[in-house]
C-alpha cells in the first residue's frame, strides 16, 4: 500500500487537545506519513507551526480563515509573514471566502483574502482557499491578483464543473473530503471525472466532515483511506495507483520541502 497524505486537516484545534497523541498513533498507524495543518487564526497559525515543528510528518500553513476577517488584530499580517516564512510552514491559507455563514462582513473577508494572496506571492508559497457559496467572487478575486501558475488549491470543494474548471485554468489543484462518501453526494463524485487526475488532492479536514462510516462524530486524519477509497472506487483506479498520484501532487504543489519533513 502506497503512503496517504491527508492535505488539510485542523489537529490544534480544541477537538483534539485531550487525545492528540492518541489520535496521532492511529494517523501513523493507518498508513497516513503526512498531514498538512491548516490555520485559521492568528493563535492557530501559531498552534500550527509550533505542531509541524514537534511532529516531522506534520506540515503547517498559517492563515485567517473569512469566518475571522473581522477579528484580526493591527499587526495581523505581519505576524503572518513572519509564520509563512518558517521552513515547516508550506502554504498560506486557510483563506479565502464563505457567504455561506456570512460570519464576517464580506467586505473585510475580500480585504483579508487579498492580502492573504499577495502574501502567499511574496514568500513563493501556495494559497489554500475556502470557498462556500462564493465560487463567482473567489473567481474574480483569484484573477484580479494575478497568480502565478499551480497557485494554490480548492480546499474541500464543493462548486459545480463548470466552476471546477475554471479553478483549474488558473492552474489550481482541486481538493475532496469526506462528503465525497456520502450515499447523496452523486455531484461531487460525478465532478471526479471532470477533474485531472494530477491536479485531485484528498483530504479530511478534520475534525470536520467525517466520512459516512463516521459520519456525525469527530473526524481524524486516519479516517483518510476512506476518502481514497471512495475516490479510487469512482474513478476505477486502483488504490495504490490513486495514492501514489495524490503523493505526486502534493509534493509538486507543496514543494520538495513536503518530502524533506518525512
Amino acid at each position: 500500500m502506497n503512503a496517504l497524505i491527508d492535505t488539510h486537516a485542523h489537529l490544534d484545534f480544541p477537538h483534539f487537545n485531550k487525545d492528540l497523541d492518541q489520535v496521532l498513533q492511529r494517523v501513523w498507524e493507518s498508513g497516513v506519513i503526512a498531514v498538512l495543518n491548516a490555520g485559521t487564526d492568528e493563535q492557530g497559525s501559531e498552534r500550527s507551526v509550533e505542531l509541524s515543528k514537534k511532529y516531522p510528518q506534520i506540515g503547517a500553513s498559517v492563515g485567517v480563515h473569512p469566518h475571522g476577517a473581522a477579528r484580526v488584530s493591527a499587526g495581523w499580517l505581519k505576524k503572518m509573514e513572519h509564520l509563512a516564512k518558517g521552513k515547516t510552514v508550506l502554504a498560506v491559507g486557510e483563506t479565502g471566502l464563505d457567504f455561506y455563514r456570512d460570519l464576517s462582513p464580506r467586505e473585510d473577508q475580500e480585504q483579508v483574502f487579498r492580502e492573504q494572496i499577495r502574501l502567499a506571492c511574496r514568500v513563493e508559497k501556495p494559497v489554500i482557499v475556502h470557498s462556500r457559496k462564493a465560487h463567482a467572487e473567489t473567481l474574480q478575486i483569484l484573477k484580479e491578483e494575478k497568480l502565478p501558475s499551480c497557485a494554490g488549491v480548492m480546499h474541500c470543494f464543493s462548486g459545480d464543473r463548470a466552476q471546477a474548471e475554471a479553478f483549474l485554468e488558473l492552474g489550481f489543484y482541486i481538493s475532496l473530503a469526506g462528503p465525497l462518501t456520502y450515499p447523496r453526494s452523486h455531484a461531487l463524485r460525478d465532478l471526479l471525472n471532470y477533474i485531472p487526475e494530477d491536479r485531485l488532492l484528498l483530504e479530511t479536514d478534520s475534525p470536520y466532515l467525517a466520512p459516512q462510516a463516521y459520519r456525525s462524530k469527530r473526524n481524524e486524519p486516519s479516517y483518510i483511506k476512506l476518502v481514497y477509497e471512495r475516490a479510487a472506487l469512482t474513478f476505477g483506479r486502483d488504490l495504490e495507483q490513486l495514492a501514489e498520484q495524490v503523493y505526486v501532487n502534493a509534493i509538486r504543489l507543496f514543494s520538495d520541502t513536503l518530502v524533506d519533513r518525512l
